[in-house]
């Protein structure tokens, strides 16, 4: 047998292996499990990148290449396994109620809100019927799901022709799938296969049910939860957090999308094509600025308590743009609204905290002087004249240049940073004096029934973007750097998005077609030889399914609106 020689990145070692060997049996031979360099935690391998592209494990070896073999520990193998569970729990609500669709919503803190809809039957107001899961519903559903799993069930890839795979999607119920296919205007489609159950996703799955051990469902509104493994604990599901309020904003955007006949990337691109893109803009920012008048109410109609208005939200939320807009709105009403970056409490950097890697950790609560915010904010609370502190990024400290303020009657205080939600932050304060504000981009645009977009990749693109016009950094730079991000708003701002008095869903519709037009040349740009290749590739198939703006359609966009702060021409 024909021998050729691959690198394992995992140990640094040079392997010869028989041509043609899948990466599943390499991964047998040499490297069944990963383990995790900072947390020591081993984890199965559920797929691998090959040459920086991510390939799954049924992908044969016929050349020389550098491979990683994946866990859960990182992202692409937290993706794949989610998807394998989502395919599980598809093959399994199609057993439990033949002729339903399940539909993967969107992201919960502690999961995917799922559905079961009845597509046959429609309501009043023409759309489907949503069928409410009783108890005994979800406990026939996660034994099925857990029989499968025991039956060791391969999941294997094919490709065939599109014209074969939409007829499949029709035949399933996945009208919205379908249609996606169609719109793509592709030759051949990848399918697959659960036993007889078939279906697209949009990147690998792992080889075998067997390999999806941990999860759970929980009832939740009117469909229920999905719970995937722990980051901390890959053998327990995700801890469940409260989640009403981000639920309920959720629910209210996908019911807002569906008024508009937006249901997902494929009604989205017909509009688009069709020469909605203006009208779907005005229409988009009309609904933002109703949004930010209602926060405005809230507050006014508490202005006698209300004197501190705090924003938070994860990063390229639009905080910036959120707390300039609701003070417009503030002003409309007779209000006098102050804007304060919380990072001019930062503390000097020669005293800023380390991580856990030796670095200063810029994103801790302790990482601002929590001692003089409080004296400050206590100050003007009672009357007093107070001088706010100018933060200088460039020499790492707090810099003084007379800048008094003084609350009068009608005046009110907007901060915005990423620990505005944490009562811990100002616990000298009364809190009775402070409406606090959640801003993020939930969107609830789905690719079709069950491949979901995910927020995170909305906001990194809406930073990519930005960072590249604004800061000087490139695309590779904001790609590495958006784990550490993301793990500084799992610590620091998700926990506590359930505080807020109001949550501001700063998604926008068309925002994606939008971003497309930046991002996809800067990703192009990414060489294949760089870390950041596969993430990408991945970026950049994901925005395949996306029609874009043009230039004519990108200048309607507003001056005041939020994506104005990341492409530029904004007059805020």
């Amino acid at each position: 047998m024909e021998k050729l020689t691959i690198s394992c990145i995992n140990d640094g070692k040079d392997y010869d292996i028989e041509l043609g060997q899948t990466l599943k049996a390499v991964s047998d031979e040499i490297c069944k499990t990963v383990k995790d360099p900072k947390t020591k935690t081993v984890y199965p391998v559920l797929a691998a990148y090959v040459d920086h592209k991510l390939k799954e494990l049924s992908y044969s070896v016929f050349f020389s290449h550098n491979i990683e073999f994946i866990g859960y520990n990182t992202l692409d193998g937290k993706r794949t396994y989610i998807r394998s569970l989502s395919f599980l729990l598809e093959s399994a609500v199609r057993e439990v109620f033949p002729g339903m669709v399940l539909v993967i919503d969107h992201a919960l803190p502690s999961g995917m809100y799922c559905e079961i809809v009845d597509v046959k039957n429609h309501s009043e107001d023409g759309h489907s019927i949503v069928h409410i899961p009783s108890s005994e519903d979800i406990a026939k559903l996660k034994s099925v799901m857990r029989r499968k799993v025991d039956e060791d069930i391969p999941l294997r890839k094919e490709k065939i022709l599109a014209e074969r795979a939409e007829k499949i999607f029709e035949g399933n119920n996945q009208v919205y799938k379908s249609a996606l296919q169609k719109s793509l205007g592709r030759y051949y489609c990848s399918v697959y296969y659960l036993g007889e159950d078939a279906d697209s996703f949009h990147g690998p799955l792992v080889p075998s049910t067997r390999y999806i051990q941990t999860f759970d469902l929980l009832r939740f509104g009117d469909g229920f939860c999905l719970q995937y493994p722990s980051d901390s604990d890959y053998s327990k599901v995700i801890p469940y957090r409260e989640q009403g309020k981000m639920a309920a904003t959720l629910k209210d955007y996908s019911s807002w999308c569906r008024t508009t006949g937006i249901i997902g990337v494929s009604t989205l691109n017909k509009t688009l094509l069709e020469g909605g893109a203006v009208k779907l803009i005005n229409l988009c920012e009309a609904r933002q600025e109703r949004n930010y008048a209602a926060i405005a109410d809230q507050i006014y109609a508490e202005k006698d308590r209300i004197k501190i208005v705090f924003i938070a939200g994860p990063s390229s939320s639009g905080k910036t743009s959120s707390s300039l807009r609701l003070a417009q709105q503030c002003k409309v009403l007779g209000l006098a609204p102050k804007v304060i970056e919380l990072d001019n409490y930062f503390i000097d950097r020669e005293f800023t905290p380390k991580d856990e890697d030796g670095k200063p950790d810029f994103e801790c609560l302790e990482a601002m002087d929590l001692e003089l915010l409080n004296e400050n904010l206590n100050n003007l609370l009672a009357g007093k004249m107070v001088e706010i502190p100018k933060y200088d990024f460039k020499q790492g400290k707090k810099i003084w240049i007379g800048n008094q303020l003084h609350l009068e009657e009608k005046d009110i205080l907007i901060m915005e940073g990423i620990h505005a939600l944490d009562p811990a932050m100002v616990p000298e304060v009364n809190q009775s004096h402070i409406f606090r504000v959640y801003a993020s981009a939930l969107t609830s645009l789905n690719l079709d029934e069950n491949n979901t977009i995910s927020t995170s990749d909305n906001r990194m693109l809406r930073r990519m973007v930005r960072d590249y016009n604004y800061r000087g950094h490139t695309p590779e730079n904001t790609i590495l750097g958006w784990p550490s991000v993301r793990r500084g708003e799992n610590k620091y701002i998700f926990p506590f998005q359930e505080n807020a008095d109001a949550l501001f869903n700063s998604a926008l519709l068309y925002e994606l077609p939008l971003l497309k037009y930046y991002a996809e040349p800067l990703l192009r740009r990414i060489l294949p030889t760089s870390p950041a290749y596969s993430e990408a590739v991945r970026l950049l198939k994901f925005l395949e399914y996306i029609v874009a703006l043009q230039p004519s359609e990108i200048a309607a966009i507003p001056p005041t609106s939020i994506m104005r702060e990341f492409i530029g021409g904004q007059t805020l």
